[in-house]
């Protein structure tokens, strides 16, 4: 008899890392002026988020086999994120402070839960470099848009992403650039590649997600207006802009707008990168676009900081 399948509300598929941070005024720490590690990584925000809000998650990636990644299966299963898909590799070591981890292969995704997940999640920097790109492009066209698909396009290429790169020596973008600056770098034939990848992801997408740098990447423009039509013009039912200090604008397909003003920040580091997780659970809620999005402004901060 074929086992059934696991339901998840949400997987996330993508970058997760471990983040170091100094300890804050008030917070206990070791001592003044000390650091501390802490889960990272959108794919490790959004499932962490929509856990705590009382979602099933989980997430696929990949982690080193040392003492950075063992850390990262404990705190994932600590935060009520079932960590089965996140799988070691002697390949490289864990990422710190939030570099991309490129490392998942087609055959190693489970394509059924994939599909029967309600939310799959998926983040646009694993289109940028090989074997990870066609991962990413295999997990979309499974979905084949059932349920919500949502893609966050947040390109952040690491250094040597560039699979057509063969000189060593050859002046190459890097992760801690801005999105923009290190697209603009980029040889021109990886930035057309990009953007074609881009297109052919937003085709088998419901829900595009990112802030301004990441949209003028997949679109050409940059007007929150224009960024959000365009999307929906490229296949998806929603588009969500961010747009900084500003708030965010949200499009639906059935003329449906919200534009949201930001929501106070309680703290400085890692505020608003819960944002996602909470857009999934408003979603599964069925909410409205407005309340979805509000909600989504001002539960991400606070659940930030508890993963702080």
């Amino acid at each position: 008899m074929v086992e059934p399948v696991q339901q998840f509300d949400v997987i996330s598929m993508g970058r997760i890392g471990v983040d170091l941070h100094p300890h804050r005024p008030g917070v206990p720490g070791p001592r003044h002026g000390s650091s501390g590690r802490f889960l990272g990584g959108p794919a490790a925000d959004v499932a962490v988020t929509a856990a705590r809000l009382g979602r099933s998650t989980a997430v696929i990636t990949r982690t080193g086999a040392d003492s950075f990644g063992a850390y990262l299966h404990q705190t994932l299963t600590e935060s009520g994120v079932d960590n089965r898909w996140v799988t070691r590799t002697a390949a490289s070591a864990t990422p710190v402070a939030g570099a991309p981890d490129l490392e998942i292969h087609t055959d190693e995704l489970d394509y059924f839960a994939i599909r029967a997940a309600r939310i799959f999640w998926i983040t646009g920097t694993g289109l940028s470099a090989e074997p990870s790109r066609s991962a990413t492009l295999a997990a979309l066209k499974c979905r084949d848009r059932a349920a919500t698909t949502v893609l966050e396009l947040d390109w952040r290429p690491a250094p040597g992403d560039d699979p057509a790169r063969t000189d060593p020596d050859e002046p190459r973008p890097h992760y801690a650039r801005a999105p923009r600056q290190a697209y603009a770098e980029a040889r021109p034939h990886h930035a057309e590649a990009l953007r074609h990848a881009y297109a052919e992801a937003l085709r088998h997408a419901t829900v595009a997600v990112g802030d301004l740098d990441a949209c003028e990447i997949a679109t050409g423009v940059r007007a929150p207006h224009a960024c959000a039509e365009a999307l929906l013009a490229a296949g998806v039912e929603l588009a969500v802009v961010k747009r900084g200090p500003q708030g965010v604008l949200a499009m639906h397909r059935d003329g449906t707008t919200a534009d949201v003003p930001s929501a106070p920040v309680a703290a400085a580091d890692g505020a608003g990168d819960g944002f996602s997780g909470a857009l999934c659970h408003g979603l599964l809620s069925g909410w409205e676009l407005e309340r979805t999005v509000r909600h989504a402004l001002t539960a991400g901060t606070p659940l930030d900081g508890a993963l702080r």
